[in-house]
């Protein structure tokens, strides 16, 4: 992209990204050719402009299930309800159940209990939440969402008996599977959820500038796929003790993230009609409600020193 405007591409720049109209002319080289630079623009760069100035920011999530720039819809422009709560509520029951055996609750160790909940309320109704999520705008909803609907139901396939992905007969318990590894099947739940991990974390990267309740959404849930994982490598490595204090691990984390999930959709779905409070979501000081909050401290402090 070249380093200069023409007067008309500024224009058109100025009306489509809302940039200042002042702007720094400077001599390209001495070529004749001005540059304009608007604030914070790098046209290498052209997302830089965004918050570069001090006007008015979007809000941080306070249960939209969306950490950065989007703005959800004026209520009256809606088609749809807001289907965050509805998707955080699903991915909160399913992962409270199948946490509550993975710690042993109760003396349970079998997970087919989870297995209607991950096919009907984790799996297809948070996928559906991720479709609406899609319909309204909200990127960041719409991909986690869909994404642990989609978890879900392949987790259920997996514990289905009809499949036999990991029972016995399975792929992974033939008698040549067993010859290269009796265990087989622990590491390749442990790829499974490996695969997770790392896309929890891609997603916890997002969060770093939206509220702590967030935050700690996927920071927990990230967690929950790393001790699970590694409990499922650590049963190949032929040490149980290891894997079960590491499965009770992702299972304590799994809980974290549950209520967490609750917690946020709470956040969502309270307001003044129907709730007589509402819980606070604790903004990180460098979100933008952070940020706008230590601008109007600011003003605040200029206005009473000039009023004194």
């Amino acid at each position: 992209m070249a380093d200069t405007m023409n007067g008309a591409q500024e224009k058109e720049f100025a009306q489509t990204t809302g940039a200042a109209a002042n702007v720094n002319h400077s001599s390209n080289g001495g070529n004749g050719n001005s540059a304009s630079y608007f604030r914070g623009y790098d046209p290498r760069n052209p997302m830089a402009h965004i918050h570069a100035d001090d006007g008015p920011r979007l809000p941080a999530f306070g249960g939209e299930f969306q950490p950065g720039l989007w703005r959800p819809m004026p209520m009256e422009q809606r088609k749809f309800a807001n289907p965050a709560p509805l998707g955080l509520c699903a991915f909160a029951l399913t992962t409270f159940v199948l946490s509550c055996v993975n710690l042993n609750a109760r003396g349970i160790n079998a997970p087919n209990i989870a297995v209607p909940l991950a096919f009907g309320y984790g799996g297809l109704v948070q996928l559906l939440a991720g479709m609406w999520e899609m319909a309204v705008g909200n990127t960041f909803g719409a991909t986690a969402l869909s994404s642990y609907g989609g978890f879900w139901i392949a987790y259920g396939i997996l514990l289905t008996p009809h499949w036999n992905i990991t029972g016995a007969g399975g792929p992974y318990q033939t008698e040549a599977a067993q010859a290269i590894d009796p265990k087989m099947t622990d590491s390749a739940l442990g790829f499974f959820l490996t695969g997770w991990f790392i896309f929890t974390t891609i997603l916890l990267l997002c969060t770093l500038r939206s509220t702590v309740m967030f935050f700690m959404l996927f920071f927990t849930l990230d967690l929950a796929f790393l001790m699970l994982a590694c409990g499922h490598y650590a049963s190949d490595n032929n040490a149980p003790t290891a894997s079960k204090k590491l499965t009770q691990a992702g299972g304590g984390f799994g809980m974290l993230a549950a209520f967490l999930a609750w917690y946020n959709a709470f956040a969502g779905i309270a307001d003044s009609s129907n709730s007589f409070f509402l819980i606070p979501v604790f903004h990180f000081p460098w979100s933008e409600q952070g940020r706008e909050a230590r601008l109007a401290k600011v003003a605040s402090r200029a206005d009473a020193a000039h009023i004194s």
